[in-house]
Order: C-alpha cells, then structure tokens, then sequence
C-alpha cells in the first residue's frame, strides 16, 4: 500500500512511479501535488494508493508534517522502511475505508457534483494477477462482493444443514426406549431422532455473517444479511478480531474441499490477519477519487448540521453569486420560543490554518443578503416565499434579530480516535469576531457576531460516512444547542458583553410606545422585540466603563415608563419581570389588580392536583396570556369537581417534561416545558360558594383567566 497526501508538495523523482496512471502535472521547480482524495490501483508498482486528506498535515517550524511528526515522503510505502508504529499503521490502513466510504455516501445523496468523482468499479476477487499487498478495504469490499454473487452456494449449504433434522428414527426409538400403551395404542416419550452434530460449514457461515454484521454496524456498509443463526456480536466479536477468529477459522480449515468454501474461508482469515495476501484481479484500472475533496467535507458538515432545503425557500447561490455553506433556524438566543437564521461556513485547512480576512469579511457578506432575504418576504418583494417564522425586523423598536454566524474547521485527535466530536472553539488567538458600525448597538442590522470552531475530522467523516440518520440527527441538536449556548455566554460576558434586561410597560401601554418613538435615537440599536408576548421588549446594554455613564441614564429615563428587570438570554421574561416587580414593590400595570384575578383551569388529572397542590401549565399558555401569572387564585374543575385554591406567587417555576414526571410523578405529560403554580389552602375566599355556569362560553376556552366577582357569589 502507498500513502499520498493531498495537496503536499512532493519531489517528482521521490513519486514518479506512484504517480502513474494519474495526472498530476509538475512544476517549474521539479514538484508535483495531488488535488484529489480516494483511492486508485497502480499497475505499474502492482500496489495501490491511497490519497489522504491535507487534514492529516500539520505545520511544525515551518515544516508539513503527518500526525506532526513524519514528513509525507517518508511514508510513501508503508510496506519498506516504515516509520509508522502499530496504532498509527493500523490507523492508515481503517481510515482509508471511511474515506472510500465517505466518498460513497456523497456520491450517492442527490446534492452530490458528479463532476468531481471519477469512478472506476474496485477489482474483485478472482484468479488473475496478485497483488502486492491487499488494503483492508479490498478485504471488506470483497467480502460485501462475495455475499452478493453467491446467494445460490449459501442457500444450497444451509438448505444441506438443516435437511432431515427433527425426523424420528422409529427402529432406534422400538429398540431403545419403553412404550406406554393407552387406548391400546403405544405412546413413546422419548423418540430418538437425527441428533445434531458441530457444523463446520454452518460455522464457516456463521463466522462470515457476523462479520458482515460487524462492518455493517460500525462503517454503514449495506446490511444484507439472508441468514437466521445467532451471530457473533460484541465482546464476543472483539475477542475473535484479537486473535480467536483466527484460532477458529486454522482449526476448521481442513474441512473444507470446494473451490467456494475454501475462497470464503481465505477471506474470513483475511479479515482477521489483515495479511493483505489475498488473490485479486488486476487485469483492469480501478479507482474512486474525487477532486477538490473541499467539496465533500462542506457536503459532510452540512449534513450534520444545516438544514436540507434551506429555510424560507434560500438558495445556496446568493443574489451576488456568493454561495453560502451551511444555514438554519434554531432557538433565538434572546428567548426560547421564537427561532433565527444562524449561517455557517465549512473550512477545509490543514490543521491550525489560520482564518483569512477575506473569509471574515465575505461571512458578513452572507449575513447582510440573508437579512435581506428576509426582509423582502415582510415588505412584499419576495416572489417565491411569502411568510416566514423568522422576523428580523421589528417594527416599533426598529431593531433587528441577531443573527448568529460560525465558521468549522477541521482537526485530528491527538489519540487518533473517532469517538469525540472534539468540537471546540479554536485555540488560535482570534476565535470570535464582532463587526459593528456602532458600538453599544447590538440590535442593529451591522451588528455581526462570528465564531471559529475546530471539529475532529475523524468523528464527522464516521458519522457521515455511517449515514445513519438517528445517530445523526442527534449530533445535529447537540451541536447547535452548543452553538447557541456559547454565543449567549459571549454575549453575556463580564468583560466584553451586554447586560440585559426584559422591560414591560408600568403603567400604560401607548404611552410607553410613546416614549420609544420620541427618544428613538436613544434606544434604537438597544432594544427589540423578540418574544411571543409582543408587550415586552428586550434591552442589551453594552458593558465597559466608557458606556456606564450613558446606560445607566438611558436605564432612569426607561423605568419612568417601563418595568426594566435584569433577564440573561434564555430566561422566561414574563417571571423575571414579575419577581422584580415583587422585590421592588412596583404596582401592577393600570386597570389590572392582582388580588381580584382568578385562573379557571381545567384538569383531567384533578386528583394529583389536589393531592400535590401543584398546577401545571403548559408554558406556551403563559406566554399567550401574562396575565396568567399575576392571578393570586385559581378555581381548579374537572367539569364536576370544583375548588378554590390560593396561588403562591413566591413558588412559581418552570419544570420540562422530565421533571413532572421522573420527579413529581405527573402522569403523561405532554408539553416539553410546564409553568408550575404552587398552591395552599390558605386564603380569603377558601370555602365560598363558585358558580362557573355564568360565564358561558367562556368555558370552553380551557384555561382562562376571570375577575374574582365574576365567579363568587
């Protein structure tokens, strides 16, 4: 086996012979790179070659180094004076398969550019020319080979072992056992039949399913497995690859005669020696390859994280010819109910390559024409799409949404694992950028936020190579749960973030709206509306001393009009705004008095109710409806039971649909988050006659709130 790596400067005279039969052009300086990955049979050497990622080059002083310690020339034949030791050997040999596999997967998706790959069907197993030396993916692919041509041997064999068994040898079963006579009629309780013996060819078979099992589950090749036996899997499986799978298969070796038996048993032995000596064709060229391999990894990364198609009818090809990599709606990072575009960018470097300012800028390029996009959907000016879920724009405060932006570059663990996803910001000095036209403005449409992260190439290579859409679907919230995560914490930073604040109007609510209009330069840029409850606002105040004199003016004038609590992103506004307005003895707004509000809920789990003094309210009804938590009383029915019950303002909280049921024992719950109201027996009204059947229609509102004198009598 040779190793090539992409992109690397070689010596023509150190690679001429392992360049042959690909076109790869030499330079005036006498060097000569590779701009292609995969795999391809060189008929001159009789060996074949693999072309590795650039990813696997590191720069140390000044030098492209593999793993960071070989230089590329030094491990051009694996076979002769091979530095590698037995885990980075071993490591070539297994990651060579994802890449081919990696390669079939993007091949086969329908956003693949076939004119990038250039394939040539893998030689198969045969009696033609040997090979020097066989990759472990030859082995794998000959054994997938060998499944699919020889359906008729392997249902000759198992129809062969299965064919008499159960049937009853009635002159050894009269001559060996005693009958007992009823009705006249002998009944033999132990019937001697076909006994059955060790199988060496059901064996065989056994061994070769469970390893087609094996490369099933942990490389995603096809399962195509038409067999019935208990097969060999897990710890089991893994003490045959180290060293009982060929212990077994040396034992059982002379039972075997047929030209197929024995061609099934050289490959099971090959899989487990990865000797490489088995016999392949060669009589014709074979390769798969693919060009600029740039390509794949953004299709890799965009799989496992972007959204296919893109949201709001987007095209990757952007009105000014600039093509974005990865976009998505995920969680607003201000608030958990409304969602936001976040816009990524794949990075195909050799390991610790540095950002260009170029990237940086054409980045900021794609956010503006995505907010544009957006726009023209709200102003009418769209011609394809229409509506959206996303709003950017806010009318009255004229702030915009912020929209995230990321760029993901590669890197390899240091272990030479595939199992973390390692992904992280990057250790390089700039990791975070923010492009701003005004400071202390972050609502503002030229307020851009940009991170840099660094992801294992071996974690998303298996992963997307595996193609198995659960395994990958659950990576894809992980990380953009991650994504959002982090760029709050930056946001909120001591040192280099904003403050932030929900603010409700105190006392009315035109006025309030009023007072933005009037003072728009002192507010615009800093305040947005990005909840469901249009009546609260959200307020970023950026930290550092030289704003501190202007915030804290802007916070005094806005209190004369507003409720402004402290509220990180993320929290519910609505309890924030509530519990400041409690620790400051702050009255409700006009026209509302807490004391006299009343939640009519209904309840089908009315005695769990009772019994815990809980009320659960699915959080999104909260929102709908704030007044929901200014309600000091709630009237608890299951349309025949009815009770009055106080409402502990102090004890309101937000549980998921795990806590209610892992911790408080509440059956099915159905909502993902729950408003959790804390009742008591104490209170003024307890035992006061309530007459729901006045208010009608309203009944059939559900949960609904009411004055007191509506329902007492």
């Amino acid at each position: 086996m040779r190793i090539l790596i992409e992109e690397y400067q070689y010596d023509v005279a150190q690679v001429k012979d392992v360049l042959h039969g690909i076109d790869a052009l030499e330079n005036v300086e006498g060097k000569v790179s590779i701009h292609y990955v995969g795999y391809y049979y060189n008929s001159l050497l009789k060996d074949c070659v693999f072309i590795l990622p650039k990813v696997l080059l590191k720069d140390v002083d000044n030098q492209e180094l593999v793993f960071g310690k070989y230089k590329p020339e030094a491990i051009v034949d694996i076979n002769q004076n091979n530095p590698l030791d037995t885990i980075e050997r071993d490591f070539i040999y297994k990651f060579a398969v994802w890449i081919y596999r990696a390669i079939v997967v993007y091949k086969n998706s329908r956003q693949s550019n076939t004119e990038i790959i250039y394939h040539v069907k893998i030689a198969q197993v045969g009696k033609g020319l040997r090979r020097l030396s066989n990759t472990y993916l030859d082995i794998l692919l000959q054994l997938l080979q060998f499944n699919r041509d020889n359906k008729s041997f392997f249902f000759f064999i198992l129809k062969n072992l299965h064919s008499g068994f159960n049937k009853i040898n009635w002159t050894r079963t009269i001559s060996h056992s005693t009958a007992i006579v009823q009705n006249n009629s002998p009944v033999y309780l132990r019937p001697v039949n076909r006994r059955r013996q060790i199988n060496f060819d059901e064996e065989l078979i056994i061994i070769f399913y469970s390893i087609l099992n094996y490369i099933s589950d942990k490389y995603g090749f096809p399962k195509d497995l038409n067999c019935n036996f208990d097969l060999i899997k897990g710890p089991q499986f893994e003490a045959y690859i180290n060293g009982l799978g060929k212990t077994r298969l040396l034992r059982i070796k002379y039972k075997y005669f047929s030209d197929k038996a024995l061609e099934l048993w050289n490959l099971c032995y090959a899989f487990f020696d990865e000797a490489r000596q088995v016999f392949v064709s060669t009589d014709k060229k074979e390769y798969l390859l693919v060009k600029s391999f740039y390509i794949v990894f953004e299709a890799i990364i965009d799989e496992l994280v972007g959204d296919n198609p893109l949201p709001d009818g987007m095209d990757k090809k952007q009105d000014d010819g600039k093509i974005v990599d990865h976009l998505f709606t995920a969680k607003s990072l201000i608030e958990n109910e409304e969602n936001t575009y976040y816009i990524g960018d794949s990075k195909y470097y050799k390991m610790g390559h540095s950002l260009s300012e170029e990237s940086v800028y054409k980045q900021y390029t794609y956010a503006r024409n995505v907010i544009q996009w957006n726009l023209d959907i709200f102003n009418g000016k769209n011609d394809t799409v229409k509506t959206s879920e996303v709003k950017l724009l806010d009318s009255i405060t004229e702030g915009y949404n912020i929209i995230p932006n990321f760029f993901i570059s590669a890197k390899m663990d240091e272990s030479l694992k595939y199992e973390n996803d390692g992904i992280e910001k990057t250790d390089r000095q700039h990791n975070k950028y923010r492009k701003e036209h005004f400071k202390n403005r972050l609502f503002d449409r030229d307020t851009l936020l940009l991170f840099h992260y660094d992801v294992n190439f071996l974690f998303v290579l298996s992963l997307y190579a595996r193609n198995n859409a659960s395994q990958k679907t659950e990576w894809k919230q992980k990380i953009r749960d991650k994504f959002r995560e982090e760029i709050q914490n930056w946001l909120q930073d001591e040192k280099e973030g904003f403050s932030f604040y929900a603010m409700q109007a105190s006392h009315n609510e035109k006025e309030a709206i009023e007072y933005l209009k009037t003072h728009f330069q002192d507010v615009l840029g800093k305040t947005f509306r990005p909840f469901a409850n249009e009546n609260i606002y959200s307020l970023a105040l950026e930290k550092g001393v030289e704003y501190q004199e202007a915030n804290e003016k802007l916070l005094s004038n806005l209190r004369q009009h507003f409720v402004v609590a402290p509220c990180k992103l993320g929290d519910n506004p609505i309890q924030e705004i509530e519990k400041y307005r409690v620790e400051h003895n702050l009255p409700q707004m006009s026209g509302v008095d807490s004391k006299t509000l009343v939640i009519v809920g209904v309840t089908s789990k009315f005695e769990w109710c009772i019994e815990k003094n809980l009320y659960p309210l699915p959080l999104e009804k909260a929102y709908e409806n704030p007044q929901l938590f200014q309600a000091s009383y709630i009237v608890l029915h299951n349309n025949t039971d009815l009770r009055l019950m106080h409402i502990n303002r102090e004890r309101i909280a937000i549980k998921s649909k795990a806590e209610m049921q892992l911790e408080l024992g509440y059956p099915n719950p159905k909502n993902e988050q729950y408003l959790l109201l804390t009742l008591t027996n104490q209170g003024d009204y307890i035992g006061t006659p309530i007459t729901l059947n006045r208010l009608g229609a309203k009944m059939k509102q559900g949960v609904f709130v009411v004055e007191l004198r509506e329902i007492v009598e």
